[in-house]
């Protein structure tokens, strides 16, 4: 059993430093003081900047893009804390990179997200807090607890408070590996589900085979938990509207937003994209149709509970 006193500390990176001090904000706790910078050659250097002895520590950190420094930025500070004695220490991780290489699917391919998984165990992480693993199985590649957070219900919340839809719904999967994100959706919503199906006849490309359920003269919610390149999502879009759909939404936990996402998403007919802030960036999509939520408080609660030793269970209702 990993014992800790009664001290919270919270520690952020580079990568998300709003989503971090919104969450110290819900915990009315002052954020813990660390130094990240680079040396010359590019290595990064880092400093605590106050005790941690005996503390319970969370570390709040997506390894989102640049996914490597960040990665990286991760495993130090951690390695740091564990150094200096800390009582616990949990790695909240938002957005978990690496996790869509999760088998192998060639011949001599790697799985990097176990190896990801290995690596922050093996800098001294006593627990991992994260959202919408692309793949949830990903938490058995842990050797030490995982407690995975949904980014439904705060979508389901955003979505109906805004009042997106005057008319009859349907939720819809953009492919089939959405299928189970989806239906968690629709019966949450009270709305039928649709499923796109599709196949790739080569490497990054999509084709669109038909739309399983009925989406003719219906307003289209499409369900997923990241869009990339937005390659997939355009397409569901536009076949739905080929099908008689009346309007197309989308929401998604991570808004990865790689490539040539943002001029796709703006010339698809997907009228507004609800997005979680799991991924934090320097400016913020220009797009009108983007809709931006905080997972600020379901992470505090979170964290809360950790911290507590009570179950976390109720946060996924």
């Amino acid at each position: 059993m990993v014992s800790h006193n009664d001290n919270v500390k919270l520690f952020a990176g580079n990568a998300c430093p709003a989503l971090a001090a919104s969450i110290a904000a819900k915990l009315k706790i002052e954020m813990g003081q660390i130094e990240v910078g680079r040396f010359s050659d590019g290595e990064i250097s880092l400093h605590i900047m106050e005790s941690v002895r005996g503390c319970d520590v969370f570390v709040v950190q997506s390894t989102s893009s640049p996914v490597n420094d960040n990665l990286m930025e991760l495993l130090i500070i951690i390695d740091a804390l564990r150094r200096a004695s800390a009582g616990r220490i949990t790695a909240v991780i938002p957005y978990f990179g690496y996790a869509r290489q999760d088998r192998k699917t060639r011949a001599r391919d790697p799985i990097t997200a176990k190896l990801v998984a290995d690596l922050i165990t093996s800098a001294g992480a006593d627990r991992v807090l994260t959202m919408d693993l692309h793949a949830p199985q990903l938490q058995g590649f842990f050797d030490i607890p995982v407690d995975h957070l949904l980014g439904t219900p705060v979508l389901c919340k955003e979505i109906m408070k805004a009042q997106l839809f005057s008319q009859d719904f349907v939720i819809v999967s953009p492919d089939m590996g959405s299928v189970s994100r989806a239906r968690a959706m629709a019966q949450k919503m009270h709305a039928p589900l649709a499923i796109v199906d599709k196949r790739r006849p080569k490497p990054n490309s999509v084709e669109i085979m038909n739309i399983i359920g009925e989406v003719k003269g219906k307003a289209c919610l499409l369900v997923d938990d990241m869009i990339d390149t937005a390659g997939t999502i355009c397409q569901a879009a536009q076949a739905l509207i080929d099908s008689g759909a009346t309007e197309v939404n989308a929401c998604c936990t991570h808004a990865v937003l790689s490539g040539q996402a943002l001029e796709r998403l703006d010339k698809s007919p997907i009228k507004t994209v609800t997005m979680l802030d799991t991924i934090e960036r320097k400016s913020s999509p220009s797009l009108a149709k983007f809709r931006t939520v905080s997972v600020a408080q379901i992470f505090a609660d979170a964290i809360e509970s950790i911290y507590m030793d009570l179950p976390i269970s109720r946060l996924y209702e």
